[in-house]
C-alpha cells in the first residue's frame, strides 16, 4: 500500500524555452481529440467504418491507443481520442496520402468534424506510474501570444505562374472580424516557381476563421479564378472535392520562436526542398537552430515559423528592417549538417501580398 510519504517515480521533464510558443518537437506524448457529428441514422455505419479504421491505425508507427465514445445526451455526437508517442509520427501519418484514403469511408456518414491536438503536460494514475521512465513532460507550460499560425500550399500548372500571381495579388481583403472571439490578423502569400504558400495568422478559432474566409465573395472569386490553373483539380461546389483539396493543401505550423516581440520586421519566406521522407527531420533541425539563435542579439531574425508537410518545409521569417533579404538569410552555418536532408538548394520565395487587419 502506498502511504502519504511514498511517491511514485516522477516522469522525466524537459525545460522549454520561453521564446518558443509552439513546437511539435518536445518529445512529450500527444493526445488527439476528434469531435464528430454523425448524420442521423448513420451511427451503425459510422461504427463499422471506425472499427475498420482503428485496426489500420494500430499498425501506424508511434500510435499508442485510441478510444471511441458516444454522447450520453445526443447519439449523433461522438468523440475519438488517441494517444501517440509524440507529435511528429502523428503529423507524418495524418498529413499522408495513406490517411486521406484511410478515412474516406467515414466521410459519407459524418456531418462535421473538429480535430484538437494536445501535448501531455501532467498526468496521474496507473499510466503515469507504470511508464514514468518513458514519458517526457514539460517542466512548465508554453506561454504563447494568442495567435494561431497555419498555412496552405498547392501547385499550379507550369507556365501559368505570372497569371496566378496577378490574380492572387489583386483582390479585396475579407472582413477581419469573424465573430466575437475570432479575428483574422494577417495573411502573407508567397510563390516560388509553381508553388503557392499562403500563411494565415488568427486570434481565436482557426477553423471558424478558415470557413469565414472561404465564404467571403472576394475570396471565392479569386479561388474560382485560379481553378483552371491548379495541378490538383477541385470543384468548390462539391463538398467532398473541396475537402480533399484543402486536406492535401494544409501546411501545419510545427514550430514558432520569437526573439523580439516589439520590433516590426520585414517578412520573408524560405522554401527548403527535403529529400523523400526527410521533411520532419529537416524541420526539427531548423527549429533547433532558430531556438538557439533566438538568444543571440546579433541574429537578424525577429520571429520564425516553420511549416512542414511531407517533404515541403517552409520557414516564414520576420527579420530586422534594412538588412535586405540576402543578408537576413545568410546566417553563418545555418545549413551546415543539413545537406543530407535537402533535395536541392533552399530558395527565397517571392512575396505576392502581405495584408494585416488594421487592429491586429
Amino acid at each position: 500500500m502506498t502511504t502519504l510519504s511514498e511517491k511514485p517515480s516522477a516522469p522525466s521533464t524537459r525545460q522549454v524555452s520561453k521564446r518558443v510558443s509552439q513546437s511539435v518537437f518536445d518529445g512529450s506524448r500527444l493526445r488527439v481529440v476528434l469531435l464528430v457529428d454523425v448524420h442521423d441514422g448513420a451511427q451503425q455505419q459510422f461504427l463499422e467504418a471506425y472499427e475498420q479504421l482503428c485496426n489500420q491505425v494500430a499498425q501506424v508507427p508511434g500510435h499508442v491507443s485510441d478510444q471511441l465514445c458516444q454522447s450520453i445526451e445526443n447519439p449523433s455526437q461522438w468523440l475519438i481520442t488517441s494517444e501517440w508517442e509524440s507529435a511528429p509520427p502523428f503529423l507524418t501519418w495524418v498529413n499522408s496520402e495513406e490517411h486521406v484514403r484511410m478515412v474516406e469511408p467515414l466521410h459519407s456518414c459524418v456531418r462535421d468534424t473538429r480535430s484538437l491536438r494536445f501535448h501531455v503536460v501532467r498526468e496521474t494514475g496507473g499510466a503515469a506510474a507504470d511508464s514514468a521512465e518513458r514519458r517526457r513532460l514539460q517542466t512548465s507550460p508554453r506561454i504563447g501570444d494568442g495567435v494561431i499560425r497555419h498555412a496552405l500550399t498547392f501547385t499550379v500548372r507550369p507556365g501559368s505562374e505570372a497569371e496566378v500571381k496577378r490574380i492572387l495579388a489583386d483582390y479585396a481583403s475579407p472582413r477581419a472580424r469573424v465573430d466575437e472571439t475570432t479575428r483574422l490578423c494577417r495573411t502573407s502569400l508567397f510563390m516560388h516557381g509553381n508553388r503557392v504558400v499562403r500563411a494565415i495568422e488568427v486570434r481565436g478559432d482557426l477553423l471558424a476563421a478558415l470557413r469565414h474566409v472561404a465564404r467571403q465573395p472576394e475570396v471565392r472569386a479569386v479561388e474560382e479564378a485560379i481553378n483552371p490553373y491548379l495541378e490538383q483539380e477541385r470543384d468548390l461546389n462539391d463538398q467532398e472535392s473541396a475537402r480533399v483539396f484543402f486536406t492535401r493543401a494544409a501546411l501545419p505550423a510545427v514550430h514558432h520562436v520569437t526573439a523580439d516581440e516589439l520590433t516590426e520586421g520585414e517578412r520573408l519566406a524560405r522554401y527548403y526542398p527535403a529529400r523523400p521522407g526527410s521533411g520532419m527531420r529537416l524541420a526539427e533541425l531548423l527549429a533547433q537552430r532558430d531556438e538557439a539563435a533566438a538568444d543571440d542579439p546579433d541574429s537578424p531574425v525577429l520571429r520564425s515559423t516553420i511549416f512542414q508537410r511531407d517533404d515541403v518545409v517552409v520557414r516564414l521569417l520576420d527579420v530586422r528592417p534594412g538588412l535586405g533579404a540576402q543578408a537576413a538569410l545568410a546566417e553563418p552555418g545555418h545549413l551546415a549538417g543539413l545537406e543530407a536532408l535537402l533535395d536541392g538548394e533552399p530558395v527565397g520565395m517571392d512575396l505576392v501580398t502581405d495584408r494585416r487587419s488594421p487592429d491586429a
